[in-house]
């Protein structure tokens, strides 16, 4: 089992107080103001998510959008988390090794079948466990997931961030293999990005800059997220799990990518001279009824 690396740092190590802070993230200001009422029946159209990964406080009311729209649609069985590695510890891509991993919500089961089908089909893929260790991209997202459906199943991916050719030859090569791997399963799946945008910049500098790389996303524009990312340098941080991602739900049928919303940590501190971008963004099947 991998144990929670940031409980109490990044979230409360409280299992009460974490669930309560899931709860505000959903109905505070920043935040789709309510809890999601959670579709045990739903047609599970949203296939991707972006969602950021900073401390709750801050991002968590971003998170909230996202995971709200998906609990709403209909929760997955299980969901593959890509998450960058930034800590440069461990192989560059690497599927998690533990059975299970723990946060102070309970144990989220690993899928051990499919993280082998997706193994299996990708040639730069590698269990690891030294480049999830201290990592908090994917960590961060359990406790959302785990508030709206004990009983998920995981499999978390790090990536290492790579040259601008790599990273566009990763996109396609592990956004299929997932794709592939998924077409396999017998489970409803979805990819979640977990990514923050622009860091410590102005406000309006981050905007800018985020707002470009955000549109590419929308078009469902891999190639185009990667070079505006990469030429521009937006320092976004989860660029490649993104363009991965967008590869992957292309291939397993979606058509519409939707902005649910971006703010900066400005919004939360009131200092608008060095912030962080946080968005969210879903990759649907199909168009909303």
């Amino acid at each position: 089992m991998r144990k929670a690396a940031v409980a109490g740092q990044f979230y409360s190590a409280d299992k009460d107080r974490l669930a309560m802070s899931v709860a505000e993230s959903f109905r505070g200001r920043l935040g789709p103001g309510r809890l999601p009422d959670v579709a045990t029946d739903g047609p599970a159209n949203v296939v991707g998510l972006v969602v950021p990964h900073a401390g709750y406080m801050y991002s968590g009311s971003a998170a909230a959008w996202g995971y709200c729209a998906m609990a709403e649609d209909g929760m997955p069985d299980v969901a593959v988390i890509l998450g960058p590695n930034h800590y440069g510890i461990g192989a560059s891509v690497a599927l998690s090794p533990h059975k299970s991993w723990q946060t102070p919500m309970g144990i989220a089961q690993c899928d051990a079948e499919l993280a082998g089908k997706i193994q299996q089909r990708s040639a730069e893929m590698q269990f690891d466990e030294a480049a999830h260790s201290k990592e908090h991209s994917i960590e961060v997202q359990l406790p959302f997931l785990q508030y709206l459906r004990a009983d998920v199943r995981i499999v978390p991916i790090s990536l290492m961030h790579r040259p601008k050719l790599a990273a566009h030859e990763l996109a396609e090569s592990l956004g299929h293999a997932i794709a592939q791997a998924a077409a396999d399963a017998n489970a409803n799946i979805a990819i979640i990005a977990s990514s923050d945008f622009s860091h410590y910049e102005t406000k309006a500098s981050a905007a800018a800059k985020d707002a470009a790389a955000i549109e590419h996303i929308l078009a469902m524009d891999s190639a185009g997220l990667i070079d505006e990312v990469y030429d521009r340098d937006i320092t976004m941080c989860g660029v490649v799990g993104v363009a991965v991602m967008l590869e992957a739900c292309k291939a397993m049928g979606a058509k519409k990518a939707e902005k649910l919303a971006y703010y900066s940590s400005g919004e939360v501190t009131g200092d608008n001279r060095e912030v962080v971008g946080y968005a969210a963004v879903t990759v649907r099947r199909e168009e909303k009824g």
